[in-house]
């Protein structure tokens, strides 16, 4: 033993004292080996829509009514399912109905305590003891312990539980303790949540599920590109702050910047009105749902074109400064013929649909006017001063990356950047070129490097490489060709609309190009899978999410309701059991009120992706690898204690 390990085990030694003790440990720690392995819930590309990943993540993507179905099977009706699994989604809205409209009030309370204890018990089983009490909510976790804990003393169980039970409803706390049992029972439905990207942009509530995801007990985040961009904005960088703040007056939703970030707008508002009041502005029309207030709309509208025309010029200064980003024609406003109103794009001239541009200077199209330079510094200052989305973007770096190899499996949101022949694209960065692995790598280290480096010129950088990663054609987060921003504003020809996607996308069904990217990461190919969104899956045309005979799954259906058109669904999500993995494609949602009030759920089909051909247990997981190593250093403390190389502590 050298000094090194003598150490480490005396720092062990000061928490198991004895052999006892580091006996009882390690027998604890084999035993949950032997345990099934928890849920993973995985969803992607939810652009706002909380309503909705509220729902389906109460609803466990359907794991919820599952269990209702296995625990109770045919001695309760359907009805009476629907109505439990309502309660258990929204415990607090459900009670308030029941308490206004039951007679024996009294009575429910009982059918649905002694309903709800069964389920913890289902739910729980899978799990220590330990690790369900630590799961407790504190007012109630004596009393829960008590009513799913078997206790074979007890001559007459039944009466036991029931007077804990009767006690509850006769003081009154009967609606707090059904609470807390429903929000149990959603924590253990679900052990662990990955979030494959794009929770912004589009719908209206991306900081309410933000605050979710801050609050949820087990999660990681792999990057979007939509969230690339307000992590950007949130560490200042201009380009990033004119892209969400377009985005969002595009879909009617600057209300999520003002009200759920609570940034001041009005720079950007007063300066709209003064001048792009005359202005033509047909083509910023904005895509607003019902929710929207219409009263602001000619507002919104003249803001919405001012910071499109900022950030084509923000966009085009960056493009200057790093011509290795290989996005020159990206750059558009120089392109421009301000006397035939066209533009040249691709050397094809094209006719205008606005040429009303009073803050451009054809002889210096890049150049901010005063007023533009203005406006920017005082909304960067608000970005950077917002305490939530400064609190939510520390919580994606923190919880997040641009991959994650969890369980075996490979997560991304968007693609490997590859060639047509199925090799792996470089991309130069700052001087060296980087492909595969190492591209995710470099991009991560510098996109950190944009929010938390204090160096100017460093975190500027940094600042940059988020922008490419947003909108970059080398970029794995964007895996398109372009982003056709101006032309969609500005050009009716259709095909310059297009953004091709990259070559992954043709090569998804190949096994030896899903092979490479797993080999690439250091993955058995045999057993993994690649979990990746960002494009949506047409079901509607009769596109299956699922490549490659199951190895590689694309899990976007569409969750923003921009999308439900085109994809004929609203949004897919997979979960991963012991058993298997099962993927769910979602009807869309009506909203949380006729959930709650006609006890309905999502509409889901279901399709099984793999049955294990072995249950999976802790032991086949990356924490029983983290287990198995305390075991071996635990053995080790052991020995040193019968031969006495460490003295135990009696």
């Amino acid at each position: 033993m050298d000094g090194k390990e003598r150490k480490i085990l005396k720092t062990l030694a000061k928490q198991y004292r004895n052999i006892a003790e580091a006996s009882t440990e390690i027998i604890n720690l084999q035993s949950i080996l032997n345990l099934p392995k928890g849920t993973e819930h995985f969803l992607t590309d939810i652009h706002g829509e909380y309503e909705q990943f509220n729902h389906v993540l109460k609803n466990g993507s359907g794991s919820v009514a599952k269990k209702i179905d296995e625990e109770f099977g045919n001695t309760i009706s359907n009805k009476d399912k629907r109505a439990l699994a309502t309660l258990i989604y929204y415990p607090e809205e459900k009670l308030e109905i029941v308490q206004r409209t039951e007679e024996n009030l009294e009575d429910w309370y009982k059918i649905s305590l002694h309903r709800l204890v069964q389920m913890i018990k289902r739910v729980s089983s899978k799990y220590t003891r330990s690790k369900v009490r630590k799961a407790l909510p504190k007012d109630f976790a004596y009393v829960i312990e008590e009513l799913i804990t078997e206790k074979e003393e007890i001559q007459d169980k039944e009466a036991y539980y029931n007077e804990i039970i009767h006690t509850i409803i006769r003081i009154g706390r009967a609606p707090q303790f059904i609470t807390a049992l429903s929000q149990l029972i959603q924590r253990l439905v679900i052990d662990h949540l990955h979030i494959v990207g794009d929770i912004y942009d589009r719908g209206p509530g991306p900081h309410v599920i933000m605050d979710t995801l801050c609050a949820y007990h087990s999660v990681d985040v792999q990057w979007g590109n939509h969230d690339m961009v307000w992590m950007g904005a949130a560490s200042g960088h201009l380009a990033c702050i004119a892209n969400v703040i377009r985005l969002a007056a595009r879909y009617g939703n600057l209300a999520t910047i003002e009200e759920g970030y609570g940034i001041n707008l009005l720079p950007l508002a007063a300066f709209a009105l003064e001048v792009y009041e005359n202005t033509n502005c047909d083509v910023f029309q904005i895509r607003y749902n019902t929710d929207y207030n219409t009263k602001d709309l000619n507002l919104d509208i003249r803001m919405h074109k001012a910071i499109a025309i900022i950030q084509f010029k923000l966009e085009a200064q960056l493009i200057l400064r790093h011509p290795e980003f290989g996005m020159d024609d990206r750059k558009l406003l120089d392109r421009i013929d301000f006397q035939r109103g066209t533009v040249n794009i691709g050397g094809k001239d094209y006719k205008m649909l606005d040429m009303d541009f009073p803050t451009i200077n054809p002889e210096r199209p890049f150049e901010l006017t005063e007023e533009e330079a203005k406006v920017m510094v005082r909304l960067q200052h608000a970005f950077l001063s917002s305490e939530k989305l400064q609190r939510h973007v520390r919580f994606l770096y923190a919880k997040g990356g641009l991959y994650k190899i969890y369980n075996g499996n490979l997560l991304y949101h968007g693609c490997m950047p590859m060639e047509p022949d199925g090799s792996f694209t470089e991309v130069e960065i700052y001087g060296r070129k980087y492909k595969g692995k190492a591209l995710y790598d470099i991009l991560e280290y510098y996109a950190r490097r944009g929010y938390y480096a204090k160096s100017g010129a460093e975190r500027s950088d940094g600042q940059d490489i988020i922008w490419y990663i947003w909108a970059g054609k080398g970029s794995p987060v964007f895996g398109k060709e372009k982003m056709a921003t101006f032309e969609r504003y500005f050009l009716a020809e259709k095909e310059t609309h297009e953004e091709k996607k990259n070559s992954y996308y043709r090569l998804l069904d190949q096994e030896e190009t899903v092979n490479s990217i797993l080999k690439e990461f250091g993955l058995d190919v045999k057993g993994a899978h690649i979990v990746n969104g960002h494009v949506p899956v047409e079901q509607i045309h009769g596109e299956s999410p699922i490549k490659c005979g199951g190895k590689l799954l694309i899990i976007d259906g569409g969750f923003s309701r921009a999308y439900h058109d085109k994809t004929g669904i609203a949004g897919y999500t997979l979960v991963c059991n012991s058993r298997g993995l099962r993927l769910a494609a979602h009807e869309p949602f009506e909203s949380a009120r006729a959930a709650v009030q006609n006890e309905s759920d999502i509409l889901s089909d279901f399709i099984d992706v793999e049955t294990f051909p072995r249950r999976k247990l802790v032991a086949d997981t990356d924490t029983g690898r983290e287990i198995k190593e305390s075991i071996e250093i635990l053995e080790e403390l052991l020995e040193a204690y019968r031969d006495g190389t460490i003295v135990e502590e009696i």
